[in-house]
């Protein structure tokens, strides 16, 4: 790997640390660095989660010092989260990841449709909808099917769990991206320790990575909390439009 390669892989994971921490979807850009620099697919998915899973956890403990966390939710999604994002690795080799493409971008333009046809949506709380039904529905998408799916994929989760939120329990979009990056880190997590085990992580290119990681993330969820709801939603719908062009340039046009 030359110094091009490796500059490559530090931008990369810098700018995914700060849209990371914003709305989710770092694994854009740092998933893909991975595999131009030379990375094997299976290594550069282990690394992406090693780097990733510091950047999320500060910007995690950044949200946590000025939004208020409902660790009702928090908690038991976060536990949920760390069982089935692992179980969700195991299972990969035995799921075809061509298969769930098509699935995902189905999901993500009606998330991108529904957020641009409500633009109030996701600018204040909805705090009469976090009745205990709501709740736990809140923990089970988010800490087991949310999750499970990380395992397995991963594209959008960070969006996937911010929209959960959202709407299942009336958060903002600021209160949603603090709450996704505490589940968030706990789906790295799970899909790392089953990644380490098999013997897939690239150690020291993954600590390089996650230097830079953390200092996208800093930036971004420092971004994010000055500026509002709002500002989420925008880079929201650019993540998202972003992830369905790279899921149907694969789907339409990839070998």
């Amino acid at each position: 790997m030359g110094i091009a390669d490796i500059v490559l892989l530090l931008v990369a994971a810098t700018g995914a640390g700060w849209v990371d921490a914003v709305v989710g979807g770092g694994g854009l850009l740092q998933l893909p660095a991975l595999l131009v620099a030379g990375v094997p697919p299976v290594n550069a998915l282990a690394t992406n989660k090693f780097a990733a899973i510091f950047g999320t956890a500060s910007a995690a403990v950044t949200y946590a010092r000025t939004t208020k966390i409902d660790r009702r939710v928090a908690v038991p999604a976060g536990l949920g989260a760390v069982a089935f994002a692992g179980v969700g690795a195991a299972s990969a080799s035995a799921i075809s990841q061509d298969a769930l493409a098509p699935l995902v971008m189905v999901v993500l333009i009606g998330v991108a449709l529904f957020v641009t046809l409500r633009p109030a949506f996701g600018t204040h709380l909805r705090l009469h909808l976090r009745t205990p039904a709501r709740t736990l529905s809140a923990i089970a998408v988010t800490g087991v099917g949310i999750a499970f799916y990380d395992g397995i994929l991963g594209p959008g989760t960070g969006t996937f769990l911010i929209i959960a939120f959202t709407t299942i329990l009336g958060m903002d979009f600021v209160g949603g991206s603090a709450h996704s990056k505490i589940v968030n880190s706990c789906t790295n997590l799970g899909a790392l320790l089953v990644f380490a085990y098999q013997g897939h992580v690239l150690w020291l290119l993954g600590l390089t990575m996650a230097v830079c990681n953390i200092a996208g993330a800093q930036l971004g969820a420092r971004m994010a909390l000055r500026r509002g709801a709002k500002f989420v939603r925008i880079i929201l719908l650019c993540v998202v439009t972003a992830m369905v062009v790279k899921l149907g340039y694969g789907q339409f046009f990839g070998s």
